[in-house]
């Protein structure tokens, strides 16, 4: 496949559903073969069912700082990013783009997709007054990593995660051991004292 293609870009719809989960499906495949860091966001990539996946869209669509932009050749869509509209901090009025979910099908990296999307998203955040512009990518991701620090992206944040059930469970434990740690060390004061206490009362 050679030139670079006709791309139409548009708002996602809740009808984008199935040709979503396919392209978050080849993303995630072509990833595979990029080391253990990949192989723990695989760990993280649910392949959702159509319903699933068109109610999900529908909530995010709803919210009114949120766009999902797809871009389409030939009439197939083979990119798409996510915006939100937030400010950099909860007590500041500065105003970011967060670009999120940069989606390039295989096939059609190299070919100006991710460019184009994110000339879009750009215009989306000057037309919101966004005076920076965020991305988020996954780790493994060398390819968009390397693509953003050459137009000028510089790394500010590491994301990290882990599933909720297990945070829970290991803060609990955590919390426990730091109970059972504190209750040791007061009766181990108790009974110094009264060590103490006795060895005065002999004397």
């Amino acid at each position: 496949m050679s030139g670079r293609p006709h791309i139409v870009l548009r708002d996602a719809a809740r009808e984008d559903a199935a040709a979503l989960i396919a392209l978050w499906s080849e993303c995630a495949g072509a990833g595979q073969d990029e080391g253990s860091e990949a192989f723990v966001q695989q760990a993280l990539w649910r392949e959702p069912g159509v319903a699933e996946a068109a109610s999900a869209l529908e909530l995010n669509l709803a919210r009114p700082d949120k766009r999902v932009i797809v871009a389409l050749a030939d009439g197939e869509l083979i990119g798409a990013t996510v915006c939100d509209i937030s400010t950099l901090t909860p007590i500041t009025l500065t105003r970011v783009l967060v670009v999120t979910e940069i989606q390039v099908s295989p096939r059609y990296r190299r070919r100006s997709v991710a460019s184009t999307l994110l000339s879009a998203a750009a215009t989306y955040g000057e037309e919101h007054n966004c005076e920076i512009v965020v991305a988020a990518i996954p780790v493994q991701s060398r390819e968009p990593h390397r693509y953003l620090t050459k137009i000028g992206f510089s790394q500010i944040a590491v994301l990290r995660a882990i599933q909720s059930s297990k945070l829970r469970s290991r803060l609990t434990t955590k919390a426990t051991n730091s109970r059972d740690t504190g209750k040791l060390i007061a009766v181990r004061r108790t009974l110094r004292r009264r060590t103490d206490a006795r060895g005065r009362t002999r004397t």
